[in-house]
């Protein structure tokens, strides 16, 4: 019996010839990133357990991001960017991506944005590999034909400081898209779709593989957006297999040398499931759950307080575009708030252009708020000061990949979760809408 795509680099990465789901083996880490919310948490459990002067496993493997809670004046916020700061000078990681250049006290050129894009653009996720992170949206790396996973605080300490991590092998659920894609429909479409079949539990502790044609023809952002939501499914990863898409996109961002793997032919599976993509239509993930799916011709016209586009899901340059062609030259009818996912992002909106025009004056002239600086924003509530939080019981449509009670802040808001296209239609409108109805 063959093994699936996840099962071969886990079984490769734990230097053997095959792994069975179920089995516990020990993985080594190619790469281990932490951010400002977790690892200030991840480094005194490191310290605690390791000694207090110990020496991380490889400084070159692990990647500090600061994107969470950092434009703000919360003092606490603050402390745990300093730590990570301390912790990097201290330990000499190369890849610290500060926003503050601390010796010049402005702004740091070489700030990044939100982890789970930055670690792409930057290089950091590459087939065949086994990436550790200390936050759930770790899988968006998937994409890439690795292996990654979000890991708690104290299993991020271990392998901070061992370069390993004892895992359960976990079942793999296949999902195939097959068919053109009707140009209504976006990645984030997909994902909803498979999770309002299976539900929020429906891949508890096991790894999705999402393959098909339709898949093939995607970008390397969209083909993030449906591996970075399984784990609003439960699911312990998401792969899809490497093709000349993904090496494109890797090679133009790193000189390293990767090995991809491939499912085998003859590999078992949990469960398949198969969907004609040219079937499928617009739908939201209705409050308070993911996998509360309803086509948006079902919910069309309830009426909204706000439009959000942004977060890892949602806040890529693709899905800026998406959204600026439905926004072209037209004007909202609700606060509409921007938040690209990274510094490049922010810097591509400034500079990519429709028919002469920017994206982010596309933005500004239909009514929307500039582009914010990029980070995770409201995504994840944040300090009452954080660009877009969710203050009041507002009701609104956003790119992210979460809504449940009090996740973008207020614990009353309803948050319907959505394409760019759904979003931005929903913008011009005042409800939530049909995009259908504006393309």
């Amino acid at each position: 019996m063959g093994l699936t795509l996840t099962e071969k680099i886990l079984a490769r990465a734990a230097g053997r010839d095959r792994v069975v789901p179920g089995e516990n083996v020990w993985v080594n880490a190619d790469l281990l990133m932490t951010h400002d919310v977790c690892g200030p948490g991840t480094i005194g459990v490191f310290k605690k357990e390791f000694g207090a002067t110990a020496r991380v496993w490889n400084p070159e493997k692990i990647v500090l991001i600061p994107d969470h809670y950092i434009f703000t004046a919360d003092e606490r916020a603050n402390r745990n960017v300093d730590i990570l700061r301390e912790f990097a000078q201290e330990q000499g990681i190369r890849y610290f991506y500060d926003i503050v250049d601390r010796a010049n006290f402005k702004a740091n050129p070489d700030y990044k944005g939100v982890c789970h894009i930055a670690l792409a653009q930057e290089g950091h996720t590459r087939p065949g590999e086994v990436l550790f992170g200390t936050d759930s949206h770790t899988c968006n790396a998937g994409a890439f034909g690795q292996f990654a996973t979000g890991i708690g605080n104290t299993d991020a300490a271990f392998v901070m400081g061992t370069g390993k991590l004892l895992l359960k092998v976990p079942a793999t659920m296949r999902f195939t898209f097959h068919g053109e894609m009707p140009p209504y429909l976006l990645a984030k479409d997909l994902i909803l779709h498979a999770i309002g079949d299976i539900g929020v539990a429906g891949a508890n502790y096991r790894a999705l593989e999402i393959d098909g044609d339709t898949i093939a023809r995607m970008s390397m952002e969209e083909r993030m957006t449906l591996c970075n939501m399984a784990i609003e499914a439960g699911g312990k990863n998401a792969t899809i297999a490497p093709d000349e898409v993904t090496f494109d996109y890797v090679r133009q961002r790193t000189a390293q040398a990767f090995v991809p793997l491939y499912a085998d032919g003859d590999a078992s599976y949990h469960s398949h499931r198969h969907y004609d993509v040219s079937r499928l239509e617009p739908v939201v993930a209705k409050p308070h759950s993911p996998d509360n799916r309803a086509t948006v011709r079902e919910v069309a016209g309830r009426k909204i307080d706000r439009v959000y586009i942004g977060s890892c899901t949602g806040g890529k340059l693709t899905d800026f575009l998406h959204a600026a062609q439905l926004l072209k030259g037209q004007q909202v009818k609700v606060p509409t708030y921007l938040v690209p996912a990274t510094q490049k992002v922010y810097d591509d909106l400034h500079a990519t252009q429709i028919d002469g025009m920017t994206l982010a004056d596309i933005f500004t002239n239909a009514g929307c708020f500039e582009p914010a600086a990029p980070s995770c924003a409201a995504c994840l509530g944040g300090p009452k000061d954080t660009f877009g939080r969710l203050n009041e019981p507002e009701v609104c449509v956003s790119t992210t990949n979460r809504n449940f009670p009090g996740r973008m802040g207020n614990k009353q808001a309803q948050i319907y979760l959505a394409s760019p296209y759904t979003a931005a239609a929903s913008a011009l409108a005042g409800t939530i809408a049909d995009p259908r109805d504006y393309l």
